[in-house]
């Protein structure tokens, strides 16, 4: 019973991944582009570069925290990753009680 609910889980959280896929790929984007204006930021001499810099790290983080889709579909890869976790761990266990028996 507990192979079939995490082979369900799995596969709603395949589902939700595909679906969110468009926006997860716009998150990473602006995690870039806020990653990459912070660096620019960091090495910016004059102030009016440091204010145009700090208006793209505004930007990209406002994209990335807008982007609701996005983290559903994060949050479902979590999921995705602990079940396939324990399903392995169940497994080896499995095999394990085997060898020893």
């Amino acid at each position: 019973m507990k192979t079939f609910l995490l082979i369900l889980l799995a596969i709603v959280a395949g589902i939700i991944i595909l679906a969110n896929l468009g926006p997860m790929i716009i998150l990473l984007v602006s995690l870039l582009v806020s990653y990459y204006a912070i660096k620019k930021f960091i090495l910016a001499n004059t102030a009016m570069e440091k204010v145009l810099w700090g208006f793209a790290i505004l930007l990209g983080i406002a994209i990335s925290l807008s982007n609701v889709p996005a983290l559903i579909g994060v949050a479902s890869f979590v999921v995705l990753y602990y079940a396939y976790k324990k399903w392995k761990s169940e497994k080896d266990q499995k095999y394990l009680e085997e060898i020893y028996e």
